[in-house]
């Protein structure tokens, strides 16, 4: 898989085009935008053909732009964490991000990975909590869904609670998106940093280092912000979520 990542970095990287590995199929997805000329759309099916079936290309509508979604990187304090969920005043226009609170302690502002600052802190709670809210700055493309890193977006239309049983994802900018079952409710988690949190969602999903602040969700609901855990997406582990409920609630916005 490495090999095909390194051809496409090398011979396919063509503006209005994009590729990530899909863990379902275990290949990589390559996205062509309508916008792409002619002759650059047959380079690049030359070059997928060339890949085999490690790799397909799929053809996407509209141009691709910068955007920052559910699970996409934020930069801020020297720290990497990952967006959580975009939300918004109701009633108002006014747009904010929801991150996790040990993210929030450390950053006043966040960036993009590209450098450009978005957001800046309105609120932090950790530990006891683990959420925090920050109010965009930058016209930026905020959408209302989640990076599935595999060129797509899942839409979030509203917020819940999970069941423990239920099946969930969980994307962040370190590993990406990953799934598993949800194992327990008001979870208290002692981190080894001797903080404590208290009321999280507890799961099989694998995390690591970078994935905080992502966001864990259900189809088109969200459920939580990641907190922490143990183990990686290797070996696999546990890991531990904010409800988001509680966030919305405290804070007075909603997903859109």
């Amino acid at each position: 898989m490495g090999r095909s990542l390194d051809t496409l970095g090398r011979t396919a990287t063509i503006p209005g085009t994009a590729w990530a590995i899909d863990p379902v199929t275990d290949q990589v997805v390559v996205s062509a935008d309508d916008g792409l000329a002619a002759k650059d759309r047959d380079r690049l099916k030359s070059v997928v053909a060339g890949l085999g079936d490690t790799a397909r290309l799929q053809e996407v509508k509209g141009g691709y732009r910068t955007t920052i979604a559910g699970g996409d990187a934020i930069i801020g304090g020297g720290v990497r964490c990952s967006l959580g969920f975009n939300v918004k005043k109701p009633g108002t226009h006014t747009a904010y991000l929801l991150t996790a609170g040990h993210c929030g302690n450390v950053a006043s502002t966040w960036a993009t990975s590209s450098g450009q600052t978005i957001a800046s802190r309105v609120g932090t709670s950790f530990p006891g909590n683990d959420y925090s809210l920050f109010q965009y700055t930058a016209t930026t493309d905020r959408p209302g869904s989640v990076d599935l890193y595999n060129g797509t977006l899942r839409d979030i239309a509203n917020a819940g609670t999970p069941v423990v049983g239920q099946t969930v994802g969980r994307t962040g900018s370190t590993s990406g998106f990953h799934t598993g079952k949800v194992t327990g409710l008001n979870t208290t988690v002692n981190y080894n940093d001797g903080t404590t949190v208290t009321g999280m969602i507890a799961t099989t999903v694998c995390v690591e280092g970078g994935d905080s602040g992502g966001s864990l969700f259900a189809n088109n609901t969200a459920l939580g912000l990641t907190s922490g855990g143990s183990g990686n997406c290797t070996s696999g582990g546990q890991s531990f979520y904010q409800p988001v409920t509680e966030a919305l609630n405290a804070y007075g916005v909603a997903v859109y």
